[in-house]
């Protein structure tokens, strides 16, 4: 993974990229695994990303992370041909063996709120943020100021997400300097990572008003396991079983006969690799 723009680079002389077409390439590889660790936040982090392209440089990418508590995986599915925004709902599928009850998605389309007042947020004075931050306090803390008689300061209270224990300081007054005009160029700043995207959030959520999603996005579930172990064995029985209740879908279902042929046959090079 970590080698990915080195092989990007590399890719000048075995496609004749220009270094247009590199930059973008690297960007789109850079971007995706930005998004996938850090805009979204299902206690997975990434530790795989495979980036594939073609010679007329289109390009895919397929990155997974790990929930190291449970070691549940999560997979992302990226086709260039259908990436219209890289922070808004960007991917092909995002499979997990288990769907999260709270999942903070800056990349679902219902954020957008949240990633323009957390762009606003930067591109403002970072001490108001800080301020703001701080303002923050976990469910069922007590306030100092609800002791202070006539006291001004407003201390608010979080639902889901847990305070992230550091905010990257520096990386704000970086991003404030830089003065990013959206959400994708935000995240493209050095030093900006989970928690402090994570802050800017819940910020967005509980100061102003425009709460990001908070619904896992995944789609696809893993089913029988993985051959090496991961996340569990491959249970057989459930794959035998799943295999039957396809066959009989088929063999019931009101379609042509080639249809259901071909049906029968795609089923059996699934089953048989």
């Amino acid at each position: 993974s970590l080698k990915t723009p080195d092989e990007i680079e590399g890719l000048t002389k075995t496609f004749g990229f220009s270094e247009e077409q590199v930059g973008e390439l690297k960007r789109a590889s850079r971007l995706s695994a930005k998004v996938d660790n850090t805009a979204i936040q299902a206690g997975a982090p990434l530790y795989h990303h495979t980036f594939f392209t073609t010679e007329d440089g289109k390009w895919a990418v397929i990155q997974q992370g790990m929930n190291v508590e449970d070691r549940s995986a999560r997979r992302y599915h990226w086709i260039s041909d259908h990436v219209k925004s890289f922070v808004e709902e960007p991917h092909d599928a995002i499979v997990v063996e288990k769907k999260e009850e709270h999942v903070l998605g800056e990349r679902a389309k219902i954020s957008g709120g949240t990633r323009r007042t957390s762009t606003d947020l930067v591109r403002d004075n970072p001490d108001k943020v800080k301020r703001e931050f701080k303002s923050l306090r976990p469910p069922g803390q007590r306030a100092l100021p609800e002791w202070v008689p006539d006291s001004n300061e407003k201390n608010r209270e979080i639902q889901f997400l847990s305070l992230p224990k550091r905010m990257n300081w520096a990386a704000l007054k970086k991003a404030y300097e830089l003065q990013p005009e959206n959400y994708e160029s935000l995240l493209g700043v050095k030093g900006v990572g989970p928690a402090t995207v994570r802050g800017l959030a819940l910020v967005s959520e509980v100061v102003h008003g425009d709460p990001p999603s908070w619904k896992d996005p995944a789609r696809f579930s893993f089913a029988f396991g993985g051959k090496d172990g991961i996340p569990y064995p491959v249970n057989k029985r459930r794959m035998d079983k799943a295999h039957q209740m396809l066959k009989t879908a088929i063999d019931e279902a009101k379609i042509k006969k080639r249809e259901k042929l071909n049906a029968f046959k795609r089923l059996s090079d699934f089953t048989t690799k």
